[in-house]
């Protein structure tokens, strides 16, 4: 369910006050629970939707997550693509071909960058922002840590 419904808020329509994984996260764990899946199956999934895009700690975490996590950053980024056949790829690939996904996620980052560019400073989004937005701002983690209360 995780790995299908990973990406349900990444669209050129989002608008929610959260992270798009975040947001995400929520709405597939609520359709989860509604087919009756118990808590514990319902986190996993939470956290496999939520830490797809972070790989830094999601590849750590329970088998579940980890899988999931290394699936969706083969199919993205490439991930240890070197591992598979050529000859294996091309089979996948024709099987479900790629519909020029890397434009139409580069759109739906850079409208997430726009729309909602204080949900963007921890993740790869920002990214996008940086090179493709032209006025994008975010904080940084350095304005955070420097304007908190505390010296």
């Amino acid at each position: 369910m995780a790995t299908l419904l990973h990406d349900i808020t990444l669209n050129e329509r989002f608008d929610g006050p959260r992270r798009f994984e975040v947001e995400g996260a929520d709405l597939v764990r609520i359709f989860a629970r509604q087919r009756g899946v118990d808590e514990r199956r319902a986190q996993l999934i939470w956290d496999s939707v939520a830490l797809n895009s972070t790989p830094s700690i999601g590849l750590y975490k329970e088998a579940e997550v980890a899988l999931c996590t290394a699936g969706i950053c083969l199919d993205v980024v490439g991930l240890q693509y070197e591992l598979i056949p050529p000859a294996e790829i091309a089979r996948i690939v024709e099987e479900f071909p790629r519909l020029d996904m890397k434009r139409r996620m580069t759109g739906c980052f850079c409208h997430i960058a726009e729309a909602r560019p204080e949900t963007t400073y921890d993740n790869f989004v920002r990214d996008f922002g940086e090179r493709y937005v032209p006025g994008y701002r975010t904080p940084s983690s350095v304005d955070l840590v420097s304007n908190a209360p505390s010296s």
